[in-house]
C-alpha cells in the first residue's frame, strides 16, 4: 500500500480577496500576514487572517486557537502580545512518535550562523526498549542553542509529545542550557536523557549513551 500526504490547499478563491487588496499566495491560496509587524494582519489593515489560512505558519489547531486569543486580546483588550510561533510544541504520533519544540538546526544556523550554533544530541535505550531488548537505534535527542539560550530541542522515542510539552513550558520561560544540564533527571525516564545531554555535535564524539 502507498500513501501520499499533500497538506492542505486553502479554499479562498470564492472570496475574492485580491480584489480587496487581500495578498495571496497562487500557489497554496494562503494569505499573507506579518504586515505592518503584526504577525496575522494582512495586507490590508482592518482584514486578519489565523489558523491554517496563513501562508508559511503551522497547520496545527492549538496554534490555530491561541493565535486567535491573541487577536482578540489586541484588538479589544490592549494587549500588545504577539503569537510566537518559534516556540510550538508538536508530535508526530507515529509508533516511535517525534516531539518538538523551537526551531530546527538549519534555521537557527540560518539566523545565527553555524560557528554561533552548538548542538547537543544523543542516542538512547529508553528503558521498555531496553527489557525486551528492542531496537533503539532510532532513539534520538538533540538540542540547539545559541550561547546559554536553548532555541529547539527534538526528541523521537516512547511517549515524546508528554515529554515535549513539559520541557515547551520551560523553553518559553526562557530555559537556558546551563539550567538545563544542571538540572537532576528522574530515573528511568526518557526525560532524564534529556538533561544528560552533553556530547556536542561539533565534537565529532560517538553520541551513544552507554550507561546510567
Amino acid at each position: 500500500m502507498a500513501e501520499s500526504a499533500k497538506g492542505r490547499h486553502a479554499v479562498t478563491n470564492n472570496l475574492n480577496l485580491e480584489a480587496l487588496g487581500v495578498e495571496v499566495d497562487q500557489t497554496t491560496q494562503k494569505v499573507f500576514g506579518g504586515h505592518s509587524d503584526d504577525h496575522e494582519r494582512t495586507s490590508v489593515a482592518n482584514i486578519y487572517a489565523i489558523g491554517d489560512i496563513l501562508h508559511n505558519r503551522p497547520e496545527l489547531t492549538p496554534v490555530a486557537i491561541q493565535a486567535g486569543q491573541l487577536l482578540a486580546d489586541r484588538l479589544f483588550g490592549g494587549s500588545q502580545v504577539q503569537m510566537d510561533y518559534d516556540m510550538i510544541p508538536t508530535t508526530v504520533f507515529t509508533p516511535l512518535e517525534y516531539g518538538v519544540v523551537g526551531i530546527s538546526e538549519e534555521k537557527a544556523v540560518s539566523r545565527h550562523g553555524e560557528e554561533n550554533i552548538e548542538v547537543y544530541h544523543a542516542f538512547y535505550t529508553p528503558l521498555e526498549f531496553a527489557v525486551p531488548r528492542r531496537d533503539a537505534s532510532h532513539c534520538y535527542i538533540k538540542a540547539i542553542c545559541f550561547g546559554d539560550r536553548i532555541l529547539g530541542l527534538h526528541l523521537i522515542g516512547p511517549n515524546a509529545g508528554e515529554v515535549i510539552q513539559g520541557f515547551a513550558v520551560a523553553l518559553r520561560c526562557g530555559a537556558t542550557w546551563s539550567g538545563l544540564s544542571g538540572s537532576v533527571g528522574i530515573h528511568p525516564t526518557t526525560a532524564e536523557e534529556v538533561v544528560k545531554l552533553h556530547i556536542t555535535k561539533r565534537s565529532g564524539a560517538d553520541p551513544t549513551v552507554t550507561g546510567c
